[in-house]
């Protein structure tokens, strides 16, 4: 049977390869409707006059003047006569990625970047569509929000680390888990001492040594902070304790992530990084799409090594673990205040560690939000944490 698919964040590193999978397997999947930014009109209109799609959504409101022309010359160069091909639905502005999110379908694929991803993530919960869920923002931001709307197995996790630890857990009860243990490549600055990342250019923070990302996820990896919104991101999926999860560094990319059972026994998922493969099995779930990437080479031999990770050198994921456990608004806040360090960072306003310390100090100076019960009550913390971030930043 075919499964309908919204693709949200189309035109970005996960979406574009979510389309490689379904055009890899039209039997499987349809994809009746895309959402992206609207930075890049012109490849979203090839991707949906090429698959064909019902609805199209632009968060940007001015691109659709930009959009429509781009269908008129993705047309053309098609060879579409005049009124001999149909635009699809278009919606635009901040709430169409939320809108799209209700349309009808199997699957909803949330591969926004940022916790503008929290609204969308929270209209396919309450519609009732299998989330695949590839912005991690939304549980790290909205987590008490995301749970009370989410039905048991409702959400599938994108995030190759996320993928792999429910494919672990396959392999015992709830009770059997001791811990989770989340995997890293390290990032670019891997080994490095604190002080020798004084001067790190944004060229050398970009160039991950094992993914192929966009600029912010690329950057957080650097920093860690997306091994520490991933830690959030796990307690918030599975109700691990923060004291169980812990993190290894494993430059080779090749176990994602691993269970520790409480017999002695690890369980882990390995396979060459290649996001096809957790891409296919949200999209899929609970069953496997044959091919959607290649295996491990047992033919081959292989060095794979593990090291605890220096929180001495890399504290994002420790801060991060803090911001969990107070909770009360406090991980949206870290998440927020990175946001805005980052960009700060691209700008050359703030030097590479300023990022993490920048986040620390907003924590620090956060006032003391109850749990939030609205996305209102989210987004005025995380506005805050920018103010706050921003002014800070302005001080290196």
């Amino acid at each position: 049977m075919t499964r309908t698919l919204v693709l949200l964040g189309s035109t970005g590193s996960v979406g574009t390869q979510a389309i490689d999978v379904v055009r890899q397997h039209p039997d499987r999947f349809r994809v009746v409707g895309l959402g992206a930014g609207g930075g890049n009109v012109a490849l979203l209109a090839e991707q949906a006059l090429s698959l064909g799609v019902e609805i199209v959504a632009v968060a940007n409101s001015t691109a659709v003047q930009d959009l429509q022309l781009a269908f008129y010359a993705e047309a053309q160069k098609r060879g579409y006569a005049t009124g001999d091909f149909r635009i699809p639905k278009i919606l635009a502005g901040p709430e169409s990625m939320a809108d799209l999110a209700e349309y009808p379908c199997d699957v909803v694929l949330n591969a926004v970047t940022g916790s503008i991803g929290l609204k969308p993530t929270l209209a396919a919960l309450k519609a009732g569509r299998t989330l695949a869920l590839a912005n991690k923002e939304s549980l790290v931001a909205g987590g008490a929000l995301v749970k009370k709307f989410a039905k048991p197995g409702q959400i599938v996790p994108v995030d190759s680390e996320h993928s792999a630890l429910t494919q672990c857990l396959r392999s015992g009860t709830e009770r059997e888990v001791r811990r989770l243990i989340v995997t890293a490549s390290g990032g670019p600055f891997r080994g490095r001492s604190r002080e020798s990342l004084r001067g790190v250019t944004l060229e050398e923070a970009m160039a991950h040594p094992t993914w192929d990302m966009g600029p912010v996820i690329t950057i957080n990896s650097a920093t860690l902070v997306n091994k520490a919104l991933e830690v959030i991101e796990a307690h918030e999926l599975y109700g691990t304790p923060y004291a169980d999860i812990a993190v290894m560094v494993h430059p080779q990319s090749v176990i994602h992530s691993m269970v520790e059972f409480v017999d002695g026994s690890t369980i882990a998922q390995a396979s060459p990084p290649d996001m096809r493969l957790p891409i296919a099995l949200a999209l899929g779930w609970p069953d496997r799409v044959p091919g959607a990437a290649r295996g491990v080479d047992w033919t081959a031999a292989h060095t794979w090594e593990f090291a605890p990770l220096d929180d001495a050198v890399f504290p994002a994921v420790a801060l991060a673990k803090a911001a969990g456990t107070e909770g009360r608004c406090r991980p949206a806040i870290f998440n927020a205040a990175n946001e805005e360090c980052v960009e700060a960072f691209r700008a050359g306003r703030l030097p590479f560690l300023g990022i993490v310390d920048t986040i620390d100090r907003v924590l620090d100076d956060a006032p003391d939000y109850a749990e939030p019960g609205t996305v209102e009550e989210v987004l005025a913390a995380e506005a805050w944490a920018r103010a706050r971030a921003r002014e800070l930043a302005g001080t290196y």
